[in-house]
């Protein structure tokens, strides 16, 4: 009840500015200008700029944020227009953006809520006295960065360039790579507040109808104020996952390559503005393990390196549990394996031992993430000699257990999907403290919930997780090949 009445009470206030904005453009020019500068704080926003001039001698204006408009298109723009007597002045708005806008991007908008969310948006509208309609000119530049190589996912082969924050610069890598007719991108818009431009891009002759019109509902139907995180605010505001669950529901790639062979596999990709990643759906646990240099080298390398990273990933689950398991049975120990017994004093339980060096590597991630890189080779450094030999001769730990979190610390990275990588870690911990709290039936119990973790895990189009199956009419395309 509490929230329905905050509701209303937000609906009522939002309702005088809701009618404004959705109220046409008229014949007066001066009632015109009026409600803009009701609508826009233009004399308390420094950014926002009105410029006022005479066009074939008739009053006009205009409106524009500054740092998003290109002052040597405007020049011009404005030099054509000076030039215009009023013998030349056309009936219409359509006939003059035809004959005396020498731009590419015009549009004709009729109501003001069209019209502000243009202009906040880095677009240039025009009114002119005597036309019922506002000019919009598209000639907007955003800051940008160079499509430079990503970090997280870099390739030994191949493309080198990344997605960067501008959705435009986005969907060009992408149409640079797929040149046909079927690649289409709609463009929405998400978030009451922000309304942040969201592109939904994927191959109409691949595509299944009924995944693509229910991607397409979850989001025109998003009750959100805002993406103030981009991607991650529209994921979460798409599906609302059990709080228990780490698993990730989306595939995010920051390379335009793999988005490109998404795309042809029939999937869909969401493109949001001011985030430098593209969304995949739908998505299954292979797509997330899989990685670009499995594709630039030959198909038994690239087999090769999947079966490594999967047995390595199998490892890092399961390592620190069975040895757990196995010191608490020391009778079950294979006589070949006797030489991973732990031999010195166990100052500490090793079930401590090991959480808390889960916990310590946690630390030194964070701690490397907010190091500057001036300063991270002798954090390392330090780190690593305070952690290693150090904190065994301490008596705080075992070698044996040192050595086995070394290599679970280090094969973690060798995980592309970070979240899925902590996902694994719970799986982990999970099994760490079951082995530790009831032995070998604790064992047990902790390896089936976490198979029936990973088989009864359900994507966002309501696949299962270990769902591999190629999209009806890809398949069909490549039978016909």
């Amino acid at each position: 009840m509490k929230e329905q009445r905050n509701e209303q009470q937000m609906t009522a206030k939002m309702s005088p500015n809701v009618e404004k904005n959705n109220a046409q453009v008229s014949m007066d020019f001066e009632k015109n200008i009026a409600q803009m500068e009701e609508i826009l704080p233009v004399k308390e926003s420094f950014d926002l700029v009105r410029r006022d001039i005479m066009i074939g001698g008739k009053n006009a204006v205009f409106y524009f944020v500054d740092g998003f408009t290109k002052d040597e298109t405007m020049l011009k723009i404005m030099d054509s227009m000076f030039k215009i007597t009023s013998e030349q002045m056309p009936e219409d708005a359509t006939s003059f953006s035809r004959q005396y806008i020498p731009y590419v991007e015009v549009d004709i908008l009729k109501d003001y809520d069209s019209i502000v969310r243009n202009v906040l948006s880095g677009m240039t509208c025009l009114f002119i006295e005597g036309y019922e309609v506002c000019i919009a000119i598209d000639c907007r530049t955003y800051p940008a960065r160079n499509v430079d190589e990503p970090d997280k996912d870099k390739s030994l082969r191949g493309s080198r360039d990344g997605f960067v924050e501008t959705i435009v610069f986005n969907t060009a890598l992408i149409r640079r790579r797929i040149r046909d007719p079927h690649l289409v991108m709609e463009m929405v818009e998400a978030g009451e507040t922000s309304r942040t431009d969201v592109a939904i891009c994927y191959m109409s002759d691949r595509i299944e109808p009924e995944m693509l019109e229910k991607v397409r509902s979850m989001i025109n139907n998003l009750q959100i104020d805002a993406l103030s995180m981009n991607q991650q605010s529209l994921a979460e505001a798409m599906l609302k996952r059990k709080w228990y669950d780490p698993f990730p529901k989306f595939k995010f790639s920051e390379r335009p390559d793999t988005t490109a062979v998404c795309l042809l596999e029939g999937k869909i990709v969401i493109l949001v503005d001011n985030s430098p990643s593209a969304m995949i759906l739908p998505t299954s646990i292979f797509d997330m393990v899989e990685e670009a240099n499995d594709y630039y080298f030959p198909k038994i390398t690239g087999v090769y390196l999947k079966i490594s990273r999967a047995l390595i990933t199998l490892g890092t689950i399961f390592l620190t549990p069975i040895f757990l398991l196995l010191m608490q049975n020391l009778e079950y120990l294979p006589e070949i394996f006797e030489f991973v017994a732990i031999r010195d004093t166990v100052n500490i339980a090793l079930i401590y031992q090991f959480l808390i060096l889960e916990l310590s590597i946690d630390g030194l991630r964070l701690a490397a993430l907010n190091t500057p890189n001036m300063l991270s080779t002798p954090l390392s450094v330090i780190a690593g000699i305070v952690m290693g030999e150090f904190s065994v001769q301490s008596g705080w730990f075992n070698s044996e257990v040192m050595l086995y979190m070394a290599f679970v610390a280090v094969a973690d990275y060798t995980q592309p999907n970070f979240e899925l990588g902590y996902a694994l870690k719970f799986m982990r911990l999970l099994l760490l403290i079951l082995t530790a709290a009831f032995n070998i039936v604790g064992f047990v119990i902790g390896v089936a919930i976490c198979i029936c973790a990973i088989v009864f895990n359900k994507t966002i189009t309501g696949k299962s997780f270990l769902n591999t199956q190629i999209p009806a009419k890809k398949r069909k395309k490549m039978q016909r090949k």
